[in-house]
């Protein structure tokens, strides 16, 4: 049979098939390959019962996330505040290369919108973000925040990500009251809190899957490439073909139509700046070895 891991606890794995749900346990010879089960995998498992398969085989993925362990992911809700902690376009653009280099389309949700002294902020933010493609929506006090994200869900795998203290849990909370999150006490930069994330599980709300986890504050850029930076900003891949040379890294090249967009003023010159931080980075970390086993 196959089916989606919906829940992955102590050794097992919560397979959903055609409405039903089957525990299982991972065949031995998952370790050997190195294979890692994870939440959002598509797989084939056999079961006579309800608990007591066995997971046969992990469909490639799409993408995957290591804080949410999840896999497969569509879509990405950035939770930014706005004030308390104050809003920052370089936090919130680190989520969203992320996100591109995942191929996860991004929404970004902006919090606190009641304690700005006035909405200059908010439509600043929103019209940098939408000209660029990203759908923006603002938080309000009603439920008409609530439905505008919702709507996004069908057929989706969601996970939402942000800054500690941004209103994840808040967020969440409200479109799932049973998940009774500890708000204003989880860091997703260190995983503390009383509701540490010990597992993952997708819950089935509006016609999709969302994750049940404050999401991840994950944002160094350990695998992304230099070369493969400018690509994940939308908005410089627009105009890119027009630069002089093929390969332009937009920092000291001659005709550069991002530089140039820059300074026209349709390309955000915040987007740039954290570009240039982001490339600097990427170019100056320190390399990765892995320990042998």
């Amino acid at each position: 049979m196959e089916g989606k891991i919906t829940k992955a606890l102590s050794g097992f794995y919560y397979i959903e098939s055609e409405g039903i749900t089957y525990q299982t346990r991972a065949r031995g010879n998952f370790r050997k390959r190195k294979i890692t089960p994870l939440v959002g995998d598509n797989v084939v498992f056999e079961s006579s019962n309800l608990t007591d398969g066995y997971l046969l085989e992990v469909f490639p993925r799409k993408n995957q996330l290591v804080r949410p362990a999840v896999s497969n992911v569509d879509q990405g809700v950035v939770v930014s505040s706005l004030v308390e902690p104050n809003f920052s376009y370089n936090l919130l653009d680190r989520f969203l290369v992320s996100l591109e280099f995942e191929d996860i389309n991004p929404l970004i949700y902006l919090t606190k919108v009641d304690l700005l002294e006035d909405d200059s902020l908010v439509n600043e933010v929103k019209k940098v973000y939408e000209e660029i493609g990203y759908p923006v929506i603002v938080a309000t006090e009603d439920e008409t925040s609530l439905k505008q994200i919702e709507a996004t869900f069908s057929q989706k795998l969601t996970v939402f990500m942000g800054q500690s203290g941004a209103g994840k849990s808040t967020l969440l909370n409200r479109i799932v009251p049973d998940l009774a999150l500890e708000t204003g006490e989880i860091s997703s930069a260190l995983g503390r809190g009383k509701h540490t994330t010990r597992h993952v599980e997708l819950l089935p709300i509006a016609g999709g899957l969302v994750a049940d986890t404050p999401g991840f504050g994950s944002i160094d850029f350990l695998t992304v490439e230099a070369r493969e930076l400018p690509r994940l900003f939308p908005e410089f891949v627009k105009v890119a073909s027009q630069c002089r040379f093929r390969e332009c890294s937009h920092i000291n090249e001659p005709n550069c139509a991002v530089k140039e967009a820059v300074t026209e003023g349709t390309i955000a010159q915040t987007r740039y700046e954290n570009y240039t931080q982001f490339l600097n980075e990427v170019e100056n970390r320190k390399p990765m070895y892995r320990k042998k086993k």
